[in-house]
């Protein structure tokens, strides 16, 4: 699946990914590949993913908005 991490100030990461935690407004979640479709916003905290190589990768963020939809995981910063 594909996952976009977007601020506006830039693209912060899009790539490909096998999972992708997020820290949501009710508490931590994890997307795999065919989740269901989604709109959550996000709180302070760390999304963590693991990359197409399997090497777990994390981002600090102090909040912002996701999207999941077709195994593609957008996520907007504040």
């Amino acid at each position: 699946m594909t996952l976009k991490i977007i601020s506006a100030e830039e693209i912060v990461f899009e790539g490909e990914v096998n999972s992708v935690t997020l820290p949501g407004s009710l508490g931590e979640f994890t997307v795999l590949r065919n989740h269901a479709s989604l709109v959550s916003t996000l709180t302070k905290g760390k999304i963590s993913y693991t990359d197409a190589d399997g090497k777990l990768q994390s981002n600090e963020i102090s909040g912002g908005l996701a999207d999941v939809d077709n195994n593609v995981v957008s996520v907007c910063l504040y």
